[in-house]
């Protein structure tokens, strides 16, 4: 059986959340910078100290969450899943080991289940905030796993409803 699609839609003004690990923070504070004007017609969010670095530099307005080892980084994905994030730039340090790697991996797992552009590094942040789509509304197509799970099982009910009727004739063991 196929998935089952859904799509959600990105508006003009998108909502973007910045998170950089402790040696990637100054190469977002430098990313962000350079696109600042970019940057400020869209809603911004961010980790903890991530957060209060932006709002220092850009002198703009930033959401803040929790620092990510305090859970930030599952608000996020919560954020995400509840619809309220549109696309994420994660500058992590993939050579540095962190004490809340699973938070890690499970923050890329939900943007990957929700579709959500991610850049992990200066070079895809740069394709994504330089694409057209980010001046437009866009709707993302999103596997509506609820809704497949949900039919998969009516699907098995009923192949487990046609193995217990019986016919006439049947030999009831």
């Amino acid at each position: 059986m196929d998935n089952i699609m859904s799509e959600i839609k990105m508006r003009v003004k998108k909502k973007i959340v910045l998170v950089a690990h402790d040696n990637m923070k100054k190469e977002l504070l430098e990313w962000a910078l350079f696109n600042k004007n970019i940057l400020a017609k869209h809603e911004l969010f961010a980790t903890g100290s991530t957060g209060k670095i932006l709002i220092k530099a850009l002198e703009m307005p930033v959401n803040c969450f929790k620092s990510g080892p305090l859970g930030g980084d599952q608000q996020i994905g919560a954020k995400i899943a509840e619809g309220g994030i549109d696309m994420a730039v994660f500058f992590w340090d993939p050579l540095e080991p962190q004490p809340h790697d699973v938070d890690v991996k499970a923050l890329l797992r939900i943007a990957a289940v929700y579709n959500i552009p991610i850049a992990c590094n200066r070079a895809t942040a740069d394709f994504i905030i330089s694409s057209h789509l980010m001046n437009e509304v866009y709707e993302r197509i999103v596997v509506d796993y609820e809704l497949t799970q949900k039919t998969r099982n009516d699907m098995f009910a009923q192949d487990d409803e046609l193995q217990n009727c019986r016919q006439p004739g049947d030999v009831i063991k």
